[in-house]
């Protein structure tokens, strides 16, 4: 899980200094390799055995808190992930994962042919955390995994322990890592090794930069990949793009092994162009975290449901320079000819549930040798297309419409090798002009607040007698607030004029019943509360 405590504070002009003299520090020269055995670096690329170009786009799960989570690599893969990498423990920290339970995670990642990196997460934040654990202690651990790990190159990289060092002392890094990259070696291990920086992974006074091409010369294969985690400290795209160039002039692999978007106290992460720069590099992405995350800010899955994506996991998946549009599945899993041919072309879809915000859908099941593993709803308009949410099933509610709008929607069936059917035929639907009448009550309360920033909370309550079937909630700031990102609905804001309307899971309230919504949002120097909300365009007392 990603402590939200953790990041230290920094100026950004003398941290941008300080990694600018340590530019010159990255050698250009690379250590004989040997031969490949799997997925494997070669002039500072990850590639897959048979030579071609392997560039990661996925998720992070958290596996060794939800080990009952096992849909979730299916569920990933069907949003079009070609990576996932695991949360492992130990034994160190928390509840040890068994041989056993390891070599059925891969199992399942080949199943939903996906690449999988395992993780060791008892190391977090060693030296500044008093329960972390030593990446000494988890080369220990896969190699008593030797031989359920042994065979699986092709499929497995190993990253040897999550975020190995805190603030305190982050020089510290660079031996320990050495000497756990040389154990692994030592015990046979000719898998993929990554190793994440320090300074809880962010790399802020730039110890991994500086000594990255020293770690690499000390592995004897030189397969070698650094992860760096971009969150609040890189929050301007000089930082990222300075980082990320840094290592590949110097022809030394990188990729972004964590990553968010939705701001915090510590500051607000241009996740736009973290993502636009590993497309332009091809470099690899995994994004923090698919669900179950403790700050639900950064679920990409509500409840572990795909069907219902956070605007986090919107973003991820479906937006510019998402998973969608630029993961391309790993050449192993379709060598020798692989699937190439479509799932049939699923139903028309039809409409039911039409409220003012929201309508679900339900169609034909698609058919396919090898079995469909998703459909793709997407919203048409003309010649154009929106992608509106994803599933497994044959059945969706999409939300966040807008209240008397007509509305265009069709289906793509997707199968296990990522081919796409043809599109469905279309069906179009209006939405109704306001949901149900409400009686209601709204408490707002401010729950956290930085300098820029803050996070808060809405109560909706239902005063009335009868349930509330749909809804939209109005309301305007009074001074410069303006809304980043938002969980219970789908939020649009107009100048100071905020509309959110329900998510599937919060369209009804009971009698008497409530829903809660949460939203990060930016401000100026003071932050002063709504004075007035309308539900379904009838007041809300306050509450």
């Amino acid at each position: 899980m990603r402590s939200r405590t953790s990041i230290a504070p920094r100026v950004a002009g003398v941290i941008a200094a300080l990694l600018g003299l340590l530019v010159p520090l990255l050698s250009f020269a690379t250590p004989a390799q040997a031969a490949a055995a799997g997925l494997h670096i070669q002039n500072g690329r990850l590639l897959e055995a048979s030579g071609n170009d392997f560039v990661m786009r996925g998720v992070n799960h958290a596996h060794t808190w939800y080990p009952g989570e096992t849909q979730s690599l299916a569920d990933v893969k069907a949003l079009g992930a070609n990576t996932v990498r695991v949360v492992l423990s130990d034994g160190h920290r928390w509840t040890k994962n068994s041989a056993e339970d390891v070599a059925s995670v891969i199992a399942q990642c080949k199943a939903n042919r996906l690449i999988c990196v395992l993780e060791v997460h008892d190391t977090t934040g060693y030296g500044e955390e008093a329960a972390a654990g030593t990446l000494d202690h988890a080369a220990d651990y896969w190699i008593g995994l030797k031989d359920v790990l042994t065979g699986q190159e092709n499929y497995v990289i190993i990253n040897i322990g999550n975020e190995p060092w805190g603030n305190t002392n982050p020089a510290g890094w660079t031996d320990p890592t050495i000497a756990a990259v040389k154990k692994l070696r030592d015990a046979g291990f000719a898998h993929t090794i990554m190793v994440d920086a320090p300074n809880w992974g962010q790399d802020w006074q730039g110890v991994m930069r500086a000594n990255a091409q020293t770690v690499y010369d000390a592995d004897p294969t030189g397969n070698l990949i650094f992860s760096i985690h971009m969150y609040s400290v890189y929050d301007t795209a000089q930082e990222i793009t300075d980082y990320l160039n840094a290592f590949v002039n110097a022809r030394l692999p990188i990729l972004i092994g964590e990553f968010g978007g939705p701001p915090d106290q510590y500051g607000d992460p241009d996740e736009d162009t973290m993502m636009a720069a590993a497309q332009q590099l091809k470099l690899g992405y995994l994004a923090w975290s698919w669900s179950g995350n403790t700050d639900p800010i950064l679920d990409l899955a509500i409840d572990f449901d795909p069907a219902r994506l956070s605007s986090w996991g919107q973003r991820i998946f479906n937006g510019a320079n998402g998973i969608a549009a630029t993961s391309e599945e790993a050449a192993i899993y379709s060598a020798g000819g692989g699937d190439t041919t479509p799932p049939t072309t699923p139903g028309t879809p039809t409409a039911s549930a039409v409220t003012s915000s929201s309508v679900t859908l339900n169609w034909t099941a698609a058919t396919d040798a090898n079995g469909v593993t998703g459909y793709d709803v997407v919203r048409v308009n003309g010649t154009s297309e929106t992608a509106a949410t994803t599933t497994t099933g044959t059945s969706a509610t999409v939300t966040g419409l807008a209240p008397a709008t007509s509305y265009t929607f069709a289906v793509y069936a997707r199968d296990a090798a990522g081919n796409r059917s043809q599109r469905s035929g279309t069906v179009t639907v209006t939405t109704s002009s306001g949901g149900s009448p409400a009686t209601c009550g709204v408490a707002y309360r401010v729950t956290n607040e930085w300098p820029g920033g803050f996070q808060g909370e809405i109560v909706i309550r239902n005063t009335g007698s009868s349930a509330i079937n749909g809804w939209t909630l109005r309301w305007t700031f009074p001074d410069s607030q303006r809304v980043s990102n938002l969980w219970g609905g789908t939020a649009t804001q107009s100048g100071a004029e905020v509309s959110v309307a329900a998510a599937s899971y919060t369209a009804t309230i009971a009698p008497a019943g409530s829903v809660t919504l949460g939203f990060t949002a930016t401000k100026g120097s003071t932050n002063p509360k709504p004075t007035a909300y309308t539900l379904n365009s009838s007041a809300c007392s306050l509450s």
